[in-house]
């Protein structure tokens, strides 16, 4: 498909997402991803509930008000950040059936996480895409664990969609719920849970689980079997993956969203992107056998006499009018804006590579 529509005006495919978890791009204004030619943001449900809440956020005028971002606003259920923080310390809580029990960070107070109050609480912040809450896996986990899970995850996948439907019931202008794929690393499961989810009905399917397997190799196998088992008349949401060869290969396999930390946090670490010299076509960036990009670390004392850009061609705030020397003066300096800078940067090639995308 070539757009997704949303309330706020339409996206068009490929599109990248970058991570604004708790609210915020890190380093940067969040108006610098509409700058970058990106069109939405992805924030975190569980996240943003537990500071500054969900009934603060909706006094505020929801979390477009909030943060002064007016594009379109995806808000992941939290789902696998409880996952992650549940198999780092079991004693903080348990996945059961119905619920999820979590106790909080900082003051440790039990909270309970249900597919219903999942719903709610993007309903309060004014998301635009909501994410179903599932219950994820390793790819290393055994069978059955696999198979509680997509029963879990389909079983609440209904209780969000029933709660959704509820809550903007003959409302105009509603938002988006998507689904997600869960099934490990099993091609059966992953197909049953997709099947069983296009029965309940979604505006898109995500990937559920880890991407990587217990070696740290990126798993094209679920992905292709998650990507097989969606709708393929709905956007296919890779979600938490964004690095720009598995984008440009995750592409190849369906997916159309992706959303990750890399770029900004990269940026933070003063490592920038730039396509290699030729490679910023279509046809670039899909010659599989060379890589299209490198990275510039922007601290090297070689730059700091350099009058050029970052790379030639970026139309970035700082490749635009600025030299290397001068970001690297500023970094030097810890001046704040010299990250804003690398941020902007890397927004833009993320932003170059899905207009690249979207040519072909």
């Amino acid at each position: 498909m070539a757009e997704l529509l949303t309330r706020r005006g339409a996206i068009p495919l490929p599109a990248f997402f970058p991570d604004a978890t708790r609210g915020a791009i890190r380093a940067a204004p969040i108006e610098d991803v509409r700058a970058a030619g990106l069109f939405g943001v992805v924030m975190n449900a569980h996240h943003l509930s537990n500071r500054p809440g969900a009934a603060a956020i909706k006094a505020l005028g929801g979390l477009h008000r909030f943060t002064g971002f007016d594009g379109p606003i995806l808000t992941d259920s939290g789902g696998f950040q409880l996952y992650s923080l549940l198999r780092e310390n079991p004693k903080r809580g348990e996945v059961r059936d119905g619920e999820v029990v979590f106790r909080r960070e900082g003051d440790g107070k039990k909270a309970i996480y249900t597919p219903e109050k999942c719903v709610q609480a993007q309903a309060r912040f004014g998301s635009d895409i909501l994410m179903a809450l599932d219950a994820c896996t390793h790819p290393d986990d055994p069978p059955e664990a696999q198979r509680v899970s997509v029963e879990r995850t389909v079983k609440w996948a209904r209780r969000c969609r029933d709660e959704f439907d509820r809550i903007y019931e003959n409302r105009e202008g509603h938002p988006l719920l998507f689904g997600i794929v869960q099934g490990g690393g099993d091609r059966d499961l992953r197909s049953e849970c997709g099947e069983r989810l296009r029965a309940i009905g979604f505006d898109g399917y995500g990937f559920g689980g880890w991407p990587l397997g217990g070696d740290g190799s990126f798993r094209r196998d679920i992905l292709r079997m998650a990507a097989d088992a969606m709708d393929d008349r709905l956007p296919k949401y890779a979600m938490g993956l964004g690095r720009p060869e598995e984008i440009v290969e995750l592409v190849g396999m369906g997916y159309s969203l992706f959303d990750c930390v890399i770029p900004t946090r990269e940026a933070r670490h003063h490592r920038l992107y730039r396509f290699r010299e030729g490679m910023a076509t279509p046809e670039g960036i899909r010659r599989g056998s060379v890589a299209f990009y490198e990275h510039v670390y922007i601290l090297d004392d070689r730059h700091a006499r350099e009058a050029g850009p970052i790379e030639e061609g970026c139309d970035c705030p700082i490749c635009a009018g600025r030299s290397r020397a001068y970001l690297h003066h500023l970094l030097k300096l810890d001046d704040p804006q010299g990250l804003r800078y690398c941020t902007a940067h890397n927004l833009r090639f993320y932003g170059r590579l899905m207009e690249l995308l979207r040519r072909d």
